[in-house]
């Protein structure tokens, strides 16, 4: 049973050097999942590196891809329509800033179709824009799908531990379908899913990470969304890469869904 990821947090295998975000695990409630591993040596990130990183109330990450919209996970929500409930803070690194922009959430729409296996995405609409921060693009095709991707969030630092205060990050890269499903067998849904991480392990996204973005540079030197943090087994587990969201396969339902919200 595939585990999805509520939470993920950052990693540095000592040895090689190499940043790492442990897999961000939101598991489901009708299935008994092991916890997450453990992040170790996370690196911050600077305030304003990602400005478009958003942390959602109920312990998932986003990204703000309009000034009124964010992109999330479907598993972080319980449904579609009328939603007041959810809190984004944005803006910061620290989540205890005195300068975190906060703001409530108005609706939620879930995608169509969703029911815990790929169709991994949502939206969420918030009470009013947030004007002074830049969006980030999504991919529109799988010209970006490959290579280096980073990861970043405020989920756990360890195993079983609590979410961050400060943003983690980690680069993580490209695994093939056929290499994941390797992993993975039938849970995993290639034309849905994008799946990035070391066979070694040591680097994921791990609890609390959930929706967050992974993304990368496009030709032009601009930060493109190309994942959304999902499921994986455990986090950072050698030979279980972490699992995300395909994007590019999603860009045009997304776009349509918010221009509905």
């Amino acid at each position: 049973m595939q585990k999805n990821r509520f939470v993920r947090t950052l990693q540095k295998l000592a040895a090689a050097g190499a940043v790492a975000l442990a897999a961000l695990s939101l598991q489901p409630t009708s299935t008994a999942t092991a916890a997450p591993a453990p992040v170790v040596g996370g690196t911050r990130a600077a305030q304003g590196e990602f400005p478009w990183m958003v942390r959602l109330s109920m312990g998932c990450g986003g990204s703000l891809i309009s000034p009124q919209i964010v992109l999330t996970a479907a598993h972080c929500v319980s449904g579609s329509g009328n939603n007041t409930s959810i809190t984004a803070t944005a803006g910061v690194v620290d989540l205890q800033s005195s300068s975190a922009i906060k703001v409530r959430s108005t609706k939620v729409l879930q995608a169509p179709g969703y029911n815990g296996k790929g169709k991994d995405w949502a939206l969420i609409k918030l009470a009013s824009p947030i004007t002074s921060l830049p969006t980030l693009k999504i991919a529109e095709t799988t010209a970006y799908n490959s290579g280096t991707f980073t990861v970043a969030g405020w989920g756990a630092a360890r195993e079983g531990g609590v979410q961050q205060r400060y943003l983690l990050k980690a680069n993580v890269p490209f695994v093939s379908d056929a290499s994941c499903q390797a992993a993975y067998g039938s849970d995993l849904v290639p034309s849905e899913e994008i799946c990035a991480g070391y066979s070694q392990g040591g680097v994921d996204t791990c609890q609390g990470d959930s929706g967050g973005p992974m993304f990368r540079k496009d030709n032009a030197g601009a930060w493109i969304q190309v994942g959304i943090v999902s499921w994986g087994e455990g986090c950072a587990r050698a030979g279980y890469p972490g699992v995300y969201t395909e994007v590019s396969t999603f860009a045009a339902a997304i776009k349509s869904a918010a221009a509905t919200l």
